[in-house]
């Protein structure tokens, strides 16, 4: 399955989109090494998709296992999965909305991350319920996470997409289009949502993820090129053990890994604890016993579930092939 042309056409602005949003992006500050194996890691500007990558440079973990990381940052996880295909990213990090694009095959999961409870259909003052949306303008950016709580609210409403019109929009157009007025609703996240908040303080909240945690789950991961895990083992087996360095750290030190991943986003301390709020951190040995007692694919059984109903799959997949479990687990070892 391929990636909607308009994710082209997004790709040379996601930098400076992103920038706007949440922070800013760069390389690890391990210093350079001839020694050193350079790999290519995408982020999302947020506590999900920053906060390891902000203590490995910390900590200095790339050069502990001998990786130069240069980061760079993205306004969402989709565009990540395109420059994997491209060889542009060896490594990347998507939101539960993306899960079904290493489902169709286009990239494979190293290591999931945490699970997440950011997202949110919003809408205007006064506009209370879902079944109110029908005929109105929702901006939603396309096969995320802002996708997925959406589209699952209107199924629990009894709606579809066609009852309302869907506009296809990346992060910060929304943000712009919510405040202007010229959306209705949106599904979208935090911390973004705070950001329009300031603007429009009366928006309402009509669905969480919360509100569907018995019928799906919303792990948050990180991903890898499949040439990278076919033919580069050696960088991905070293790049596993640095996620897995910094989770260890950032369960011991939730504190520090929030200043961390200010400090990396250049923005305030309180912005990133709230966006930290809405986030399950999931420690190395939750992640090592859900993965052994099948936990994980279970999660991934649903939530493929969800996207063949969704029409973004045609099939499920068996999770063994596109989440590189052993690959994860056995860097314990080493």
């Amino acid at each position: 399955m391929s990636l909607p042309r308009k994710l082209t056409a997004l790709a040379a602005g996601t930098a400076a989109l992103a920038l706007a949003l949440s922070g800013c992006g760069g390389g690890s500050d391990d210093g350079a090494s001839g020694d050193l194996q350079e790999v290519n890691f995408g982020y999302i500007a947020d506590y999900n998709g920053t906060s390891l990558l902000a203590i490995a440079n910390d900590q200095k973990l790339w050069k502990k296992h001998g990786l130069k990381a240069n980061t760079k940052v993205f306004t969402n996880g989709p565009l990540q999965i395109q420059a994997l295909g491209t060889g542009d990213l060896d490594f990347g990090y998507i939101g539960p909305g993306a899960f079904w694009l290493p489902a169709s095959g286009q990239a494979k999961i190293v290591a999931i991350n945490t699970l997440g409870n950011a997202d949110r259909v919003i809408a205007r003052s006064g506009t209370t319920s879902i079944d109110q949306l029908r005929g109105k303008t929702v901006g939603v950016p396309e096969g995320t996470s802002g996708d997925m709580i959406l589209t699952l609210a209107l199924q629990k409403a009894g709606m579809t997409k066609k009852d309302v019109k869907v506009v296809n929009m990346d992060a910060s157009t929304i943000v712009s289009a919510f405040a202007s007025k010229k959306i209705d609703a949106a599904g979208f996240w935090y911390p973004a949502i705070g950001t329009i908040k300031k603007q429009v303080p009366d928006l309402t909240e009509l669905a969480k993820n919360s509100d569907f945690e018995s019928q799906v789950s919303f792990p948050t991961a990180f991903v890898a090129g499949n040439d990278v895990v076919s033919g580069q083992q050696d960088k991905t087996e070293k790049t596993i053990a640095v996620l897995r360095d910094a989770m260890a750290y950032r369960s011991a030190n939730m504190d520090k890994s929030i200043e961390l991943t200010a400090k990396m986003l250049s923005v305030p301390v309180d912005q990133v604890k709230a966006d930290a709020g809405n986030v399950k951190v999931l420690s190395v040995d939750e992640l090592d016993a859900k993965t052994k007692d099948g936990t994980i694919g279970k999660w991934l059984n649903g939530m493929a579930d969800y996207f063949v109903q969704a029409g973004k799959l045609k099939s499920k997949a068996d999770p063994k092939t596109y989440y590189t479990g052993d690959l994860f687990t056995t860097a314990a070892a080493k």
